[in-house]
């Protein structure tokens, strides 16, 4: 809202069409997804008020809901690198391609699953829970894959564009593409290894890694890409990097609010976490 410039007209959007407009799809997208997210939470809301036959009514579309979620993260994620398309001459070479729509897409693939294994990790130690650290070893190789899938594309589109040039100029653009790449390459590496997804502290790590590669590839796209071609340079104020960081936390609150008092969690006997936290110490050593 803060960025929008005009929050006031958040609405025009959903009655004043533009089916042109890569945004006005976006804008559609956002709007829908966040009403399926809405749905897909209000059973806990109410399960929490004792609220049974709504519950039973949320169930009936949860398939189609969820069936709906993902077509609409897959429109939305796609578009935002559709938007890009428009300005060939104006984003560098190492970042503008035909299948922007494709990268972005797989790219959100891989940090929704890192995304899930940095807050499980964080909830653990939050709410004192056992780590399920056989679902998250199973996550990480999965990311593992979509991560050398992503990087095979991304080379094979640098490739075909003959684009490997580039990197051999001594420039900001190819200091934070090789930045980027690390980003992934690393992870996708360590992530290939048992002992590392059997380890909570360099699975979380990997999970770090993936996430900060993701947000490069993002401002590489949207700020550094696009400074050349532009004639400017921009560099984030105080201001918009302290309200960026104070959205990151109020989202860290309200999870950790709406976990203390709705049933997010399954509840878990004291011995059963007991046994998880074993289980988890014998597949470390084991790794």
């Amino acid at each position: 809202l803060f960025d929008l410039g005009r929050p006031d007209r958040l609405w025009h959007p959903l009655v004043m069409w533009n089916p042109h407009s890569v945004m006005f799809e976006v804008a559609w997208c956002v709007t829908l997804y966040s009403t399926v997210l809405f749905l897909e939470f209000l059973p806990m809301v109410f399960e929490k008020f004792g609220l049974h036959r709504p519950i039973a009514w949320i169930h009936r579309i949860s398939v189609p809901l969820m069936i709906l979620g993902v077509l609409l993260s897959t429109l939305h994620q796609s578009s935002l690198g559709t938007l890009f398309l428009i300005i060939p001459g104006k984003l560098y070479p190492l970042w503008y391609s035909p299948i922007l729509p494709l990268l972005f897409y797989v790219s959100a693939i891989a940090v929704g699953l890192a995304m899930t294994i940095f807050e499980s990790w964080h909830s653990s130690r939050a709410f004192g829970r056992a780590l399920e650290l056989p679902l998250l070893a199973s996550m990480a190789r999965v990311l593992a894959v979509i991560l050398s899938v992503y990087l095979w594309i991304r080379f094979l589109d640098l490739s075909h564009r003959h684009a490997f040039a580039l990197l051999t100029r001594n420039r900001i653009e190819t200091w934070l593409f090789l930045l980027e790449i690390a980003l992934m390459v690393v992870p996708m590496l360590l992530l290939f290894q048992s002992k590392v997804r059997m380890n909570p502290g360099a699975l979380y790590a990997c999970a770090v890694m993936v996430i900060f590669g993701f947000i490069a590839n993002r401002l590489n796209v949207g700020t550094t890409g696009l400074e050349a071609g532009s004639g400017t340079h921009y560099v984030p104020k105080w201001s918009e990097v302290a309200i960026t960081l104070s959205i990151v936390a109020v989202g860290f609150a309200i999870f950790r609010f709406i976990a203390q008092y709705f049933p997010v969690f399954e509840a878990q006997p004291p011995q059963y976490a007991a046994k998880v936290e074993k289980t988890e110490e014998d597949l470390v050593a084991v790794g």
